[in-house]
């Protein structure tokens, strides 16, 4: 049987992925990168007064129009405390930057430009213009105004504005839950200690990483021993929690242990596929379980990050109503590498910048898809497609970054 290309296994897992509409209601300090669910209007002019967009003095422009003359000085407006009277004919108000604009005032002259004497008079050393320096009532917005739209995401400056138009809670999309569920009965979880036979679970942190940097929640329902009741009560629980994608880690594949697919074939689990034509990640499974999509990602770490960073990724981002970013980059190798076989190879590499300032991806020598090591050191992955020759030093390559951050240069 002929393995699954890569570019047609992406397809069949995002066919039908729309955005999750269903909408919840969450404070404005958590809504952070969150999808708004309802257009937003202001309830709140802003700003709501005439304010004054400098520091100096309020005046009628009638009094100064001819810039000379003297004013006399009867108050002071600042920020959060505004003159309670109004501005007379011979008469200025102290205003500071962000104060309400006295009534009368029409014009605020700057204090670089305005004498002031030691009996409260001042005098003028240049013509204003009126109106200067004023930022009027509603001049960014106004009490109704839709300012945000569904499906903007909420980031520093959205949250700024709605903070403005005095939303302490906002209307998003529910993100995404994805349950995740390692297998197998050599797995411990960090911290405890393992039998000589036994190893630390840690793909699942890595994949948990992925899931809320796209957008969505992760479901840790543990590690199930390799037995069919641990498993079923690990779906159960996933299930349980409302989880619109299942990931599982490990065990999807062809050995006496290896439980899974079954275990999900027997709760009426559609295969869509299993197996595919790329290196690390070759047994990857998908399917659907009821509402559930099921993804099931290779044991070894570097093979279950690669696959998630090439699969859940994008599934999650589409749920959640955002858009894929674009992380390819065309490089040129930092060294040579051999010929490729029918599967599209990922091989994990490091970026510098080289002398002419063009990007520079270096493979590391070793690509065992169990060095988590290598996986964490690599700032990127190498795409060598099927069948592709062997290639030196300075040519051409494509690139998956897998982090950003600065790029130092040299090797």
């Amino acid at each position: 049987m002929a393995l699954l290309a890569l570019e047609e296994a992406i397809a069949r897992v995002l066919a039908d992925a729309v955005p999750i509409m269903d909408e919840e209601s969450v404070p404005l300090r958590d809504a952070r990168l969150r999808h708004l669910a309802r257009d937003l209007a202001a309830t709140r002019t802003q700003p709501p007064f005439s304010a004054s967009a400098m520091d100096g003095y309020a005046v009628r422009h009638a009094d100064i129009a001819d810039g000379t003359g003297e004013l006399r000085v009867v108050g002071t407006s600042s920020a959060g405390h505004g003159f309670g009277g109004g501005v007379g004919a011979g008469q200025a108000v102290r205003i500071f930057t962000g104060a309400p604009l006295p009534e009368g005032a029409d014009t605020v002259v700057i204090q670089e430009n305005v004498e002031r004497h030691a009996d409260d008079r001042i005098t003028f050393r240049e013509m204003t213009e009126r109106g200067r320096h004023i930022r009027a009532a509603g001049l960014d917005f106004r009490e109704g105004d839709r300012l945000l739209g569904a499906g903007d995401i909420l980031d520093a400056g959205r949250l700024m504005l709605a903070a403005a138009m005095n939303h302490a809670e906002v209307p998003v999309r529910r993100r995404p839950r994805v349950a995740i569920l390692a297998t197998g009965d050599e797995l411990v979880l960090p911290g405890e200690t393992p039998a000589v036979d036994q190893i630390i679970a840690s793909n699942g942190f890595g994949v948990r990483a992925i899931v809320e940097e796209a957008g969505g929640v992760a479901i840790d329902l543990g590690v199930a021993p390799d037995d069919f009741a641990s498993l079923d009560a690990a779906i159960d629980r996933g299930d349980a929690a409302g989880a619109d994608v299942l990931v599982t880690l490990g065990g999807a594949s062809v050995g006496d242990h290896d439980l899974v697919r079954e275990a999900l074939s027997r709760r009426g689990m559609a295969l869509d596929f299993w197996k595919i034509a790329m290196r690390p990640g070759k047994p990857l499974m998908f399917g659907r379980l009821g509402r559930q999509r099921v993804l099931g990602l290779p044991g070894n770490p570097v093979s279950s990050l690669v696959c998630a960073h090439l699969f859940l990724r994008p599934l999650v981002i589409r749920l959640a109503g955002g858009i894929e970013r674009d992380d390819r980059r065309t490089a040129v190798l930092g060294r040579a590498v051999g010929a490729n076989d029918e599967r599209q190879d990922y091989m994990r590499a490091r970026l510098s910048l080289g002398d002419e300032g063009e990007l520079v991806a270096t493979p590391f020598e070793r690509q065992d898809s169990s060095m988590m090591r290598v996986f964490a050191q690599a700032d990127a992955l190498v795409v060598r497609p099927p069948y592709a020759p062997a290639a030196d030093a300075g040519e051409p390559c494509v690139v998956h970054c897998l982090r950003e951050g600065p790029i130092t240069r040299g090797a």
